[in-house]
């Protein structure tokens, strides 16, 4: 298989409304357990109300949008797509007031609220710039894993720097626009959660701490980040830019944050250098491997 193939296969796997199935389904799984043991039918309320607000409703209109504007399945028209956000920003609101009312789970209500939110941004973004809807699908439930699950969570941020490569290879996306969406993602999510928390009176216990959180996120995205500098600007050995970069990074993280987040940085620039090695010619991040721009 060619690596267009696999490219292609990484983005439709990842599409928001595909991707959030199984990192939902995760969610509801944890948020289940209680006290007492694992709440079944609390469990089944939670995965239905997520997965029609959450994909079914939101998938449902881009592939009737996508159809009737006769384009591709991820509407690359950056003008064509404000109806399928606009669209998610309702569902998403719909999902946070039925959890509201209902009282279902805190968690979920804060998160489908954020969901709603982040989009918003999106679709402002979106009206000048082209900002990746993929890595933005990705981050917002990561980074409710890492508030659910910490150092676990944050192992799926592992994806983000392959999704990149996916989502430029495939021509989607800038590699500038594809860094963004999970940087927004990302932060916006951790940051609103604790939020909405706090002024909707909607408290969750054992949280992992917005400090923490933060960390992982930065474990998560800096090495794309620095890759993605480098790819832009003009320095004379890009190659040893990036050693030394890393080198003082990783210093940082084994000094001043905890040994999870230091593994997660350590795993998120291992999978980047082999998706960059892997990657060849057809991607710039490996053109810094090769010391050339």
């Amino acid at each position: 298989m060619n690596k267009l193939k696999i490219a292609e296969r990484i983005s439709t796997i990842t599409n928001p409304p595909i991707i959030c199935i199984p990192l939902f389904l995760i969610i509801c799984l944890t948020l289940s357990f209680t006290p007492s043991g694992f709440d079944f039918s609390k469990f089944i309320v939670l995965e239905i109300v997520s997965l029609i607000f959450a994909s079914l409703l939101p998938m449902a209109i881009i592939l009737f949008w996508a159809k009737k504007l006769g384009t591709d399945k991820d509407i690359s028209n950056r003008s064509d797509r404000f109806m399928p956000l606009i669209v998610g920003i309702v569902s998403y609101f719909i999902g946070f007031l039925v959890c509201l009312i209902f009282n279902l789970d805190n968690f979920l209500t804060c998160l489908l609220l954020c969901y709603s939110i982040n989009t918003g941004v999106v679709l402002l973004f979106t009206t000048k710039w082209k900002i990746s809807v993929h890595t933005t699908g990705l981050s917002g439930p990561v980074g409710a894993l890492i508030l659910l699950l910490g150092p676990i969570g944050a192992l799926f941020g592992l994806i983000y720097p392959v999704l990149i490569w996916s989502r430029v290879l495939l021509e989607k996306h800038t590699l500038s626009q594809a860094i963004s969406g999970g940087v927004q993602g990302f932060f916006l999510t951790v940051l609103e959660m604790y939020l909405f928390m706090n002024i909707l009176n909607l408290p969750v216990a054992n949280l992992v701490s917005l400090y923490d959180s933060i960390l992982y996120i930065l474990a998560i995205i800096l090495t794309p980040i620095v890759l993605g500098v480098l790819s832009y600007i003009e320095v004379r050995n890009p190659l040893k830019t990036f050693i030394i970069s890393e080198i003082l990074l990783l210093m940082m993280f084994f000094i001043f944050t905890p040994a999870s987040v230091f593994i997660i940085f350590v795993l998120t620039t291992i999978v980047s250098i082999l998706i960059s090695l892997y990657a060849g010619d057809e991607f710039i991040w490996f053109k810094i491997f090769k010391n050339k721009k």
